[in-house]
């Protein structure tokens, strides 16, 4: 046996003894690396002559593939172990039962927009959305709120730049509703015609600087909007009665109008119920706002108030999931804990 056959049988036998992909590499470098027997013996080839470089570098090279060869075997063995090492490690018992996944479902204040949708959408309402990034003149100006009312300054109301801010309430998508209605029949009032009623709700979230066990500053509101020629506040009372006794399932569910100001309605009212039986029974609560629409707002939609009248209202869908569920604590639907949630599916 010659020098070459002696170092790759070396070579195999060290190769072999290696347990990490790292000692095997280690092992490489003292034949194939920079200063590795097999680099110096290449090296060597230089100082021989040409006959004798030729049958000495054939040789070197047959040694150098059987050491290239063998250090393959060994890094494909070293890898088929631990492929086969995290293979066990990670084992899966197919007998096992699988794992049950809870169907999810709506959340509560969810429940009760779709539920309000459905009532309003059962009258003849539809539902207009838009922007929660509002303009002062849709959120303010547009609604007859004068420029020192407090609703405007910074401590009731989130600011945002280039003039804009976070809505304060959905009324504005009634303005916008009616501002496109009103363009899309110019022609018929122009010709002195009358137009389709404006029959709108819009629901949707809102913002305010406010956090209690009752408040958010982020909450949902749902505006009602029903203008035409010969729209009368006795109007709102049978609607609003009839989506609240139809919303609570309670025929016998009595409602009261208090009179109330709001900028934008006059005469305005706050709408109160009151339950028969359950633990509510006997007391006045708060639900809505509500009132004829002002002139100034019927004028800001394009309209001829001396022609159109009708009715607005507003109320808190939170408020009315809280009732309808039971709940004390607004917090409650924006905690996101799923053992609260899940009671609602």
């Amino acid at each position: 046996m010659n020098e070459l056959d002696t170092l790759v049988d070396i070579a195999k036998a060290l190769f072999a003894q290696c347990d990490t992909p790292a000692d095997l590499e280690n092992a490489k470098a003292q034949f194939l690396g920079k200063s590795g027997h097999i680099t110096v013996m290449m090296k060597g080839l230089a100082s021989l002559d040409v006959a004798l470089k030729k049958t000495q570098g054939a040789a070197i090279n047959v040694a150098k593939q059987a050491i290239e060869s063998a250090l393959q075997t060994r890094r494909d063995q070293l890898a088929d172990a631990q492929l086969q090492t995290q293979l066990k490690a990670q084992a899966l018992d197919v007998t096992l039962p699988g794992r049950h996944r809870a169907t999810g479902g709506l959340h509560p204040v969810s429940l009760t927009l779709e539920r309000i949708e459905q009532i309003f959408g059962s009258m003849g309402f539809e539902v207009a959305q838009g922007p929660e990034i509002e303009t002062d003149w849709f959120n303010f100006t547009a609604l007859n709120t004068p420029e020192d009312h407090p609703a405007r300054s910074m401590h009731d109301t989130f600011y945002v730049e280039g003039g804009y801010l976070l809505r304060t309430h959905t009324s504005p998508m009634q303005i916008r509703h009616a501002v496109q209605h009103v363009k899309q029949y110019k022609n018929q009032l122009d010709a002195g015609q009358a137009m389709p009623e404006i029959r709108v709700i819009a629901p949707g979230r809102t913002y305010r600087v406010d956090s209690d066990a009752t408040h958010s500053p982020m909450f949902h509101q749902c505006e009602g909007l029903w203008i035409g020629e010969n729209v009368s506040f006795k109007d709102l009372k049978v609607v609003f009665t009839d989506f609240c006794r139809t919303f609570f399932e309670s025929d016998d569910l009595v409602l009261r109008f208090r009179p109330s100001f709001f900028p934008f309605t006059e005469p305005s009212a706050e709408i109160d119920i009151q339950f028969s039986s359950g633990p509510l029974a006997g007391k006045w609560l708060e639900v809505a706002g509500s009132g004829q629409v002002h002139p100034n707002v019927v004028r800001n939609m394009g309209l001829d108030p001396e022609r159109y009248i009708g009715f607005a209202f507003g109320m808190g869908p939170d408020r009315l999931t809280m009732l309808r569920y039971g709940v004390n604590d607004l917090r409650l639907f924006f905690d996101g804990d799923i053992r609260f949630l899940s009671q609602f599916q």
